[in-house]
């Protein structure tokens, strides 16, 4: 394939996806890939992805998946299996179009979910380990009463306005999550099957006031994964813990990707 712009477009199947590529090159050292949230995007993770580039010295590529930021829209519902296709289907497809060829996977809510059924699911050799920002394994009810909580704000409240900074179709990005999300038969959803096939070390980075999950999450993980599971809970922070408290997460991914990178001397990375 041709050399990475620093940003752009990629067609996926038939969507576009919008993407940044900060440092080396995939061909160049390893590269941290980063998954965002349900209603994240590229542009939402805002200075993270820099800031872990500039502490690791590997690449990070970051891109907004089809229904986000200036992607292509999808087509709504959304199926309920959604993430598992963006982890089976779009994910592998992806990572071949940019020339992946080592390095970590950094999933932050949906995005974690995505990684870990990536891992458990693919078993790529290229994936030195995931960390995963307030994931979801299993639909807890805090959750669901959380993102009803959400729906009302983003109808009644200012929520709306403030994703269309970030989403070309804030309906699309946001109805495309949350209609999942609320759907009854979403209640089942469980991806816990697949840490018992993850390979790689796994860390998780929770906040400790998240509103979205509960340390059930972790519980989870700590039971069925074979591979060592790095756990940091982030005082101070909900659920998004590289906004709300972005130095201490920042050191914690940074710790865990230097470790597990050094390991297999790949570039000459940083302390954090």
């Amino acid at each position: 394939m041709s050399a990475l712009k620093p940003a752009g477009m990629l067609t996926i199947g038939s969507s576009d996806l919008e993407y940044r590529m900060i440092g080396p090159a995939p061909a160049d050292g390893p590269t941290i890939v980063l998954l965002h949230e349900g209603l994240g995007s590229a542009a939402l993770w805002g200075e993270f992805p820099d800031r872990l580039q500039q502490a690791t010295g590997a690449g990070v590529f970051v891109y907004s998946r089809a229904g986000y930021g200036a992607s292509s829209p999808v087509t709504l519902p959304r199926p309920l299996e959604y993430m598992h296709v963006e982890a089976l289907e779009v994910l592998p497809r992806l990572l071949d179009a940019i020339g992946f060829r080592r390095g970590l996977l950094v999933g932050h809510s949906d995005g974690g979910s995505i990684a870990t059924i990536y891992a458990g699911g693919i078993q790529d050799h290229r994936i030195r380990g995931i960390s995963l920002i307030a994931p979801h394994f299993v639909v807890e009810d805090i959750s669901v009463q959380s993102i009803a909580e959400i729906k009302k704000s983003y109808e009644e409240g200012d929520l709306k306005p403030k994703l269309a900074r970030w989403h070309g179709d804030v309906d699309n990005a946001f109805y495309g999550w949350n209609g999942a999300w609320l759907d009854p038969a979403f209640r089942t959803w469980d991806i816990s099957d697949f840490l018992a096939y993850v390979r790689v070390p796994v860390q998780i980075v929770q906040g400790a006031d998240d509103h979205y999950g509960t340390m059930k999450q972790i519980e989870i993980a700590e039971a069925e994964c074979y591979c060592p599971v790095d756990v940091e809970i982030i005082a101070g922070a909900a659920h998004s813990p590289h906004r709300e408290a972005a130095d201490a997460t920042l050191k914690a991914v940074t710790e865990f990707a230097n470790r597990l990178l050094h390991l297999h001397g790949e570039g000459t990375l940083r302390a954090a």
